[in-house]
């Protein structure tokens, strides 16, 4: 039999329980390879229940920091008899299949291109601990053990590992590190030099940082300057808002104590956007998150704010639709929904990051860009990207930022403003006019809101004249909105070549790896 050898070269699939503990291990495992100087692009594939259904931990290590799902698996650690014989079945000829063998296999698991790892995870763990609950978690750690041992990596580096994640803690480190040994050790006595795979240090990923795509989201808006949320639970977009009031937590602490940020969770989606305009109209920088179901709740209040120009972030983080679709599944599906949001010539400015720093940077960019252009900005990412540790470049912020909060007249420049000051009056010619916050001055600069057709000094008219000015106005303000968003990164590989091609979002990292396979 031909086993698949490859060095930083691999895809790994651990089959688990949901509930059962395996994230901890499974994240132990990928965030060590990192650590090793070696790319990883960790997928976690979870059910949208709570605990019981199959759950998968993919990780693809890549020496050349292909980060895209590669397709096919070489190795696979199999602790979930339900899906036993899915994942005997998907993996690629040559591969190996490490399982818990206190329960053996069904005598039909009789390929003869595949390589058997039979680990008794379950006795040994029983043999050793007494704690129920503990030997549920560290039966986990058993097969990282193993994996260290299998994979030819020096064992201190995952203890080093679990030192570093339990040092509050010193007294939980010693029965996962005792764990981790009774892998290693079963599986060097065992099953030495079988596995042809192995994962050496490197430098390829040195200088890079692993986060989820939410979290620096979350903190992007702490640096971009939003006070107040308004939002309504929902997967895959929840933990943004989560991430958002731990860091306001930490670095928007006043001395007396309280937190300098409005966290409002709403009775529904509606509620949660009807907030953010609110917040923004008077002044402050507001955001939500949701997801397409969210989203589509969300349509009339965005037309709303586009019609009224009124500032507003959403964070979309996508998920498989149509209708609730599979809430913890990946898909790009609301790519036309957010740009044309609401009914009539509704058009939402869309940001797309492609990795954690982007996700940084682009939140913290969408509130000058929503208070520049008096519109909706939304931010496109995705479950892959928001839930999942992506490896990418650090995080990093200039501290002599200023946030631009656009064309915003305080009390003497509306004394001073050259004309008769209007709402939606076009002064500059760029299609974005002068507003106000409500109590700038005592007689001027007070407009009445409204979602429905306004002139240029927000009273209500049914004039078509002025209402196609209206709108030609806001299709110029489109075009000023080019100038400011984020310019596309081109990259020319051949100048004789007549084929191009076009990505964005979370598609970036495999169109990068496809073009790369395409010239050989």
């Amino acid at each position: 039999m031909i086993k698949i050898e490859s060095t930083n070269d691999f895809v790994i699939r651990f089959a688990n329980v949901n509930g059962s503990g395996s994230a901890s291990a499974n994240n132990l495992f990928a965030r060590t390879v990192f650590r090793l100087g070696v790319p990883v692009s960790p997928k976690n594939i979870f059910p949208s229940n709570i605990q019981g259904l199959p759950t998968w931990f993919e990780v693809r290590v890549n020496e050349n920091g292909y980060l895209g799902r590669r397709g096919g698996v070489d190795f696979v650690v199999a602790v979930n008899h339900q899906t036993l014989r899915q994942d005997y079945d998907e993996l690629l000829p040559g591969g190996y299949f490490l399982f818990d063998s206190t329960k053996p296999l069904p005598e039909s698991f009789n390929r003869d291109d595949v390589t058997v790892i039979a680990i008794p995870l379950t006795r040994l763990c029983n043999q050793e601990f007494e704690n129920a609950r503990l030997r549920q978690l560290l039966k986990n750690i058993i097969y990282v053990g193993a994996l260290a041992s299998l994979f030819k990596i020096d064992l201190t580096v995952f203890a080093d590992a679990i030192k570093k994640q339990f040092k509050a803690k010193p007294k939980l480190a010693e029965p996962n590190i005792k764990a981790l040994e009774i892998g290693y050790n079963f599986a060097e006595g065992h099953y030495k030099d079988v596995c042809k795979i192995s994962v050496q240090p490197s430098q390829n990923a040195l200088g890079s940082i692993m986060v989820d795509g939410n979290t620096a989201t979350g903190l992007g808006a702490i640096y971009g300057g939003a006070t107040v949320v308004g939002w309504y639970p929902i997967t895959p977009s929840t933990s943004v808002i989560e991430s958002f009031q731990k860091f306001a937590d930490k670095y928007r602490r006043e001395e007396e104590g309280a937190i300098k940020a409005a966290i409002i969770q709403a009775e529904d989606e509606l509620a949660a956007i009807g907030i953010v305009i609110g917040a923004s109209w008077n002044g402050a920088r507001a955001f939500t998150a949701t997801s397409g179901p969210g989203l589509s709740l969300m349509a009339e209040f965005l037309g709303l704010a586009y019609f009224a120009e009124i500032p507003v972030v959403l964070v979309d983080v996508q998920r498989s639709g149509p209708s609730t679709g599979m809430p913890t599944r990946t898909q790009q599906s609301d790519l036309l929904a957010a740009a044309y949001a609401s009914h009539g010539d509704t058009k939402n400015v869309l940001l797309f990051p492609c990795n954690p720093k982007e996700c940084f940077e682009m939140t913290a960019d969408s509130f000058d860009l929503a208070e520049q252009l008096q519109t909706p900005v939304i931010e496109m990412l995705d479950l892959d990207l928001g839930m999942n540790n992506n490896m990418g470049p650090p995080l990093n912020w200039d501290d002599k930022k200023k946030y631009n909060r656009g064309k915003v007249l305080d009390a003497e420049q509306l004394e001073k403003f050259p004309t008769r000051w209007g709402r939606y009056l076009d002064v500059d010619g760029d299609g974005i006019c002068y507003r106000t916050y409500p109590g700038t001055h005592p007689s001027k600069g007070a407009y009445f809101t409204r979602g429905t057709s306004h002139d240029e000094y927000s009273a209500y008219t049914e004039n078509s004249a002025i209402y196609e000015k209206n709108m030609e106005r806001l299709q110029l303000k489109w075009e000023t909105a080019k100038t400011l968003v984020p310019a596309p990164k081109e990259k020319t590989r051949d100048t004789d070549s007549r084929v191009g091609a076009i990505f964005y979002g979370t598609t970036t990292h495999s169109a990068y790896e496809a073009l790369d396979e395409l010239e050989g």
